[in-house]
């Protein structure tokens, strides 16, 4: 548990976390609203930390703000109905079965998601299912790029940052809660970072590169993306 909090006007109590930099001159604040919830405050090495925490109440307007916008998580029980990889899903525990079924029940990608062990772990069985699915949707989506674009290897993060990168490696990896975005968004990032096997920048012939990639409507998903892409955090 954090040694500070910062109560926010509805009650919750988010967690301070503060550090002390070497060659800093000036108190830096951050809200994080994803994975968890906290602030985190850098100060300089003579700063005393009520003077930090004096800097953080004058801020509170702003920071009240960042999280009263930011999408609070919400917690999948059996029985509710979540939308990924284009499916929308009712999701089942079923304690007796060790593994899990998924069955989609119609073309208009109606399924059922049944999860087996212990009740505890409901949620992380349903997360590591829509994890695995996602790295086999986002492998398929490459495949359907020329050859030579392909990466030599695929990752799957958990990002709060950006939804994909490249790296000189060979590497190409993707935040999986693009799972919640409708497949044309994640089919958008996919070709985003493919693009990058060709101008490693983000240059006008990279942008063209891009579109040729991906074809009509690469306006409309960039667009989605950057107006929903918070919401994509809610679960887990």
């Amino acid at each position: 548990m954090s040694e500070y909090e910062f109560v926010l006007s509805s009650g919750e109590k988010i967690p301070i976390v503060i550090t002390t930099r070497r060659g800093l001159r000036n108190i830096t604040l951050r809200p994080k609203t994803r994975p968890v919830r906290e602030i985190h405050i850098s100060k300089p090495w003579l700063t005393p930390t009520a003077a930090a925490l004096r800097f953080l109440e004058q801020k509170r307007r702003w920071c009240e703000r960042v999280f009263d916008n930011a999408p609070q998580k919400v917690h999948i029980k059996p029985g509710d109905e979540i939308e990924f990889l284009g499916w929308r899903v009712t999701v089942q525990h079923d304690a007796s079965r060790r593994g899990n079924n998924f069955v989609v029940c119609d073309d208009d990608g109606i399924a059922v998601l049944t999860v087996g062990g212990g009740a505890d772990m409901f949620e992380r069985r349903v997360r590591d299912f829509i994890r695995t699915q996602f790295l086999v949707a986002v492998k398929q989506m490459i495949r359907t790029a020329p050859r030579e674009l392909w990466p030599q290897r695929v990752a799957i993060r958990d990002t709060t940052s950006r939804w994909g990168s490249c790296s000189t490696s060979g590497t190409m990896s993707f935040s999986w809660r693009l799972a919640f975005a409708p497949r044309d968004v994640m089919r958008y990032v996919v070709m985003h970072e493919l693009a990058h096997q060709v101008h490693m920048d983000h240059s006008p012939a990279f942008w063209q590169t891009v579109s040729q990639l991906y074809g009509f409507g690469v306006e409309r998903a960039k667009r989605w993306l950057n107006v929903h892409g918070a919401e994509l955090h809610k679960y887990f």
